[in-house]
Order: C-alpha cells, then sequence, then structure tokens
C-alpha cells in the first residue's frame, strides 16, 4: 500500500559495509540474548510478564483490517503521539503502538484506550524484527522522532511497508555523529517515503543526512494533551498541603536532586513552610533520592511507601508513574529537569497548559525553539546558576502576579506554536485514505 505518486524506499543490492555488519553482529548476538534478558530483568528494564514480546513474540492477535504502528523510543514519543493516535481512532483505524522501556508501557496503559494495542519493540535482531513483523503485519509504519534501528527500518523496506518519520528531530550531538558515518544513514533515512520535521533545521539536518522528501510540521509535543489527574488523589494531596507554598520539580536527573535541595534550604529561610516535590524522570531513583535528602538534615516522604506529606515533610519524592499531572495541578510553579545538568531539557508544554510558571536550567537544547519562545515571552525563566534557581523560584513564590503574567505568557506561546498535529495528519492524508478506503472495501 502506497499513496499513489508516491516514490518507494531505494531498495539497493548492497548495503553499506557498517549496515552489513551490524546485520550478520545483531544475527550472531541472538545467542547472548537470554543473558541480556536476565540482566535487564534484574535491573527493573524489563517486564518479565512480557518479555517474550522483546524476541518478536505476541500473545496478541492481530485486529482485522488495516493497522497503523507507531512506534517510540520511551515516554516522551509515546505522549508526543497522543493526539495523533485519538484523531486516527476517530477515523476507525486500529493502532499497534510499541516503545522499549516499561515506564512507556505503564504510560500507553494509564493514557490510552483498550483498543489502542502496545507491544514492546523486539530486540533488533533480523530474527525478532521478522517474527514481529510477520505477526503483526502493518499496513503504515510511523516512527516518532529518530529512534532508528536499522534491522527494523531495513526488514520492513524489504516488504515495501510504507515508513514515515513523524516529528522528526536531529540533535545538535546527534547531527555530527551521524555526518561521520554519512552512508550508513543516509541508507537508512533513504528507506522513509516522508520525514516531518519539528523545525527548519531539524528538517536541513534530516535532508543533509539523506531524507528524500522532508517537510518541516512542527513539535507535536506542543499539541498534547494536559495529562489527566485522579480527582480524589488530588483533593486528598490538597486537603494536606492547604496553605503550604508547593514548589514542583519535575522529571530531574542525577545531580540535579542535590541543587534543589540546597535550593530548598535557602528558600525555606524566607519561606518556611515551603514544600518541595521531586517527581524524578526514573521512578525507580525514588529511594536513592530519600536517601540523598535524608543525608542532608531534611525531612522526606515518599510516595511509593503510599506516604503523604506531613507537616513535618520538606521534601515529597513523587516516584510515581503517570502521575505529574496530579502534582502540576497540585502547584503553581515548576522548575523542569534534565536543565540543570547536560541532559538537554524535559518537555515543558503539559506544566504549561496546566497553569504551571516555568523554570530551567542553561541545558535545554531537546527543546531549544521552545524555551527561547519561552523566555523571550517572559513565559518561562532561565537559572544558570543554584543562586539564579533561588532567586528565580522566591520570586514566583511572592509574587502571585508575576506567576499570573508568567502562566499567561506561556499560554500565548504555546497557542502560537501549536498546529503540529493538523500539519501532520495533512501530510499523512495520501496515506490515511488509502487506508479508510481500505477499510470500507473490506466492510463491503
Amino acid at each position: 500500500m502506497r499513496p499513489s505518486g508516491a516514490r518507494r524506499p531505494r531498495l539497493a543490492s548492497s548495503l553499506p559495509m557498517t549496515l552489513r555488519v551490524y546485520r550478520k553482529l545483531s544475527l550472531a548476538m541472538v545467542a547472548l540474548v537470554p543473558a541480556l534478558i536476565k540482566r535487564r530483568l534484574k535491573l527493573g528494564k524489563e517486564d518479565p510478564a512480557r518479555v517474550s514480546e522483546r524476541r518478536g513474540l505476541s500473545r496478541g492477535v492481530r485486529p482485522q483490517g488495516p493497522l497503523v504502528w507507531i512506534h517510540g523510543a520511551s515516554v516522551g514519543e509515546v505522549l508526543a503521539a497522543a493526539g495523533l493516535i485519538e484523531k486516527l481512532r476517530a477515523l476507525n483505524l486500529r493502532i499497534l503502538l510499541t516503545s522499549g522501556t516499561v515506564t512507556s508501557a505503564a504510560i500507553a496503559a494509564r493514557r490510552f484506550p483498550a483498543d489502542v494495542i502496545h507491544q514492546y519493540a523486539p530486540y533488533d535482531s533480523p530474527r525478532y524484527v521478522a517474527r514481529f513483523l510477520d505477526h503483526w503485519r502493518p499496513s503504515l509504519a510511523l516512527f516518532i522522532e529518530s529512534d532508528l534501528w536499522p534491522n527494523l527500518i531495513l526488514s520492513s523496506a524489504a516488504r515495501r511497508l510504507p515508513m514515515v518519520l513523524i516529528n522528526g528531530r536531529m540533535s545538535h550531538r546527534s547531527f555530527p555523529r551521524w555526518r561521520r558515518v554519512s552512508g550508513t544513514i543516509s541508507a537508512l533515512l533513504g528507506r522513509f517515503d516522508l520525514c516531518l520535521a519539528q523545525s527548519q533545521l531539524d528538517a536541513d539536518r534530516f535532508a543533509t543526512l539523506g531524507s528524500r522528501n522532508v517537510v518541516t510540521t512542527g513539535n507535536l509535543k506542543l499539541d498534547v494533551p494536559a495529562p489527566p489527574a485522579d480527582a480524589a488523589k488530588l483533593e486528598r494531596l490538597m486537603s494536606v498541603t492547604r496553605g503550604r507554598p508547593i514548589a514542583v520539580a519535575a522529571s530531574t536527573h542525577p545531580g540535579e536532586e542535590e541543587i534543589l535541595l540546597e535550593a530548598h534550604k535557602t528558600l525555606a529561610g524566607f519561606f518556611p513552610s515551603l514544600l518541595t516535590v521531586i517527581v524524578p524522570r526514573h521512578p525507580d531513583r525514588g529511594e536513592a533520592i530519600a536517601r540523598l535528602v535524608a543525608t542532608s538534615g531534611l525531612h522526606v516522604s515518599l510516595r511509593s511507601r503510599q506516604e503523604l506529606p506531613t507537616a513535618a515533610t520538606d521534601i515529597y519524592v513523587a516516584d510515581t508513574i503517570g502521575e505529574l499531572g496530579l502534582f502540576y495541578r497540585l502547584s503553581p510553579i515548576v522548575f523542569m529537569g534534565g536543565s540543570l545538568v547536560e541532559h538537554g531539557g524535559q518537555n515543558p508544554i503539559e506544566a504549561v497548559k496546566l497553569g504551571a510558571s516555568i523554570v530551567h536550567g542553561p541545558h535545554v537544547f531537546n527543546f531549544a525553539d521552545v524555551y527561547e519562545a519561552l523566555d523571550r515571552a517572559g513565559g518561562a525563566r532561565r537559572a544558570e546558576t543554584q543562586e539564579a534557581l533561588v532567586k528565580q523560584l522566591g520570586q514566583l513564590l511572592a509574587d502571585p502576579a508575576a506567576r499570573d503574567a508568567s502562566v499567561a505568557a506561556s499560554t500565548r506561546v504555546v497557542e502560537q506554536l501549536g498546529g503540529a498535529l493538523d500539519r501532520t495528519l495533512a501530510a499523512l492524508e495520501p496515506y490515511l485514505l488509502q487506508l479508510r478506503l481500505e477499510t470500507g472495501a473490506a466492510h463491503a
């Protein structure tokens, strides 16, 4: 199935040496997979009940008719697809969603209806990929951002499966690395029918690396709906924290909690009942963060232990999955993690949509355009140092009018930058039209 006039991926008779070696090694590495799985299970990185999916095996049944396969690496990509999945379901198309992390699987189970099929992506060996494709026989493949597994791409192209890269992003770190192996990345990107890039800079980078049909559609994460929250849990949290100033540190990474704890100690001198909520990007770090808090002399409560903040709690560690919407609603001030260390920053859009004033560190290259626009409009505040972080949080804690102005500015920015979902759907329309025709023919 391909839209009329669409160019088919060029299936060269020979691949670059790097990909030929990769395919041989990935085939040979199958013998080591049991040891790999055992180690990942021990580390909590695999779901023991579903580990067979990593080998391309599934107990799920392929639904009748066209099946749209959407693949993303982890939580961010899965959430970015939320609006698109909703639109595709409205067209009566069935969805197969794949990702590679336990956390993303848990988020998918919480955020999507039961008819959206989630599977763990198979390990990138030709044998496992073949099993996966034989079982699910997708009609259209949509790869999110830049999770480019060679065997998954090459095997799909060999089956004439139409593939589109959506919400494409090529980071300032990845771009020079891929340029050093331009033949390799060109052989992969050239298999995609279409590349829908987040920005003009991303589009230029993809074109340079070998993408043939590149269109700038914007960032789907700007159109993601606000995350849900359990009303009863929110009311309970609000009742036990009522009257306290609260700041949320969302999606934090190692190295940031130490800075946040020192900032809390300073701010508590001005706001004695201050509660700081730390929501680690990886919930399995909760116990380690709690020990860090206790060592610092502050009082801590841990959500994974079913604890609620008490009057004595200084730091509340929210080490659970899928509850960011709860804590964004609890506080009007949010520090976005991954930005005080060189991770590149986390997506601020969900917090903005729930009325939060944003503070962030200097390292936000993963969302450079978004943060630049927010900073320029006064919708977010940048803190280069720990002292600056204290200052920015302190001003927002002390000045409700400043918070309101920040929220109003950030809301305008997000509205202006939105529209990626509509542009993505327009670019996909030739493929979706053919799928709808096939669905109609099957029901005739």
